[in-house]
């Protein structure tokens, strides 16, 4: 690859992990529809019921919120945390009525920093955010802290080996073979059911986590 398309790639590869300016605004469209199935598979996996308390983590573009607003209904809350400010003020747009009732609310955020009480979530959603966190480890204890004992976790990832030939990852994504993921969940107290997921343009996963009994 010559310099100019790994600049290129370089950039795209930053979008991907913090979407931001004019950029960010195209990259919050393409995410939406690229991550569409994988976030909707997401949600039905981690099985939400009108009442409880979700959250989608690095929500990105945000297509995962309305879905989870509508598993939760009238009754429920839903927490929208992103790292990326622009994302963050796309969102309080597209949501403004859900957030003026209370039943969103946006907080800024990352993996091994919520903003969340413990044992507040019955259900939680990440997808396509654990390539951007250094320290794997920190991420799912946190992710466990704030979980609450009957709660349930659905962590997305691409499969590593399909992920390495895309053109953009080795520019700041960090890919773990998915026995890695497992293995940290489990050291933070969870118990983990790898669901992969056919028919997309990339292998997926969908790790399944509840807090041990």
């Amino acid at each position: 690859m010559n310099a100019v398309a790994g600049r290129l790639m370089s950039l795209v590869a930053r979008q991907l992990g913090h979407p931001s300016g004019p950029l960010g605004k195209l990259v919050a469209v393409a995410l939406n529809r690229g991550n569409k199935a994988a976030v909707t598979a997401a949600v039905e996996t981690v099985a939400v019921t009108p009442g409880e308390t979700a959250a989608d983590i690095g929500f990105g573009g945000g297509v995962g919120l309305p879905l989870l607003l509508d598993r939760t209904g009238s009754t429920g809350v839903v927490y929208g945390i992103e790292i990326a400010d622009d994302m963050l003020d796309r969102a309080r747009g597209r949501f403004a009525d859900a957030i003026g009732a209370r039943r969103l609310q946006l907080r800024t955020g990352s993996l091994t920093e919520l903003p969340l009480d413990a044992d507040s979530l019955d259900a939680i959603i990440s997808t396509n955010t654990i390539y951007f966190v250094d320290d794997l480890d920190a991420a799912c204890t946190e992710l466990a802290r704030v979980l609450r004992p009957k709660g349930r976790l659905v962590i997305g990832i691409g499969d590593p080996d399909a992920m390495a030939k895309m053109p953009f990852t080795p520019y700041g994504f960090r890919l773990r073979p998915v026995a890695d993921v497992i293995e940290a969940l489990t050291r933070a107290g969870l118990t983990v059911e790898d669901r992969p997921l056919t028919g997309g343009p990339v292998p997926f996963h969908l790790l399944l986590a509840r807090p041990a009994q």
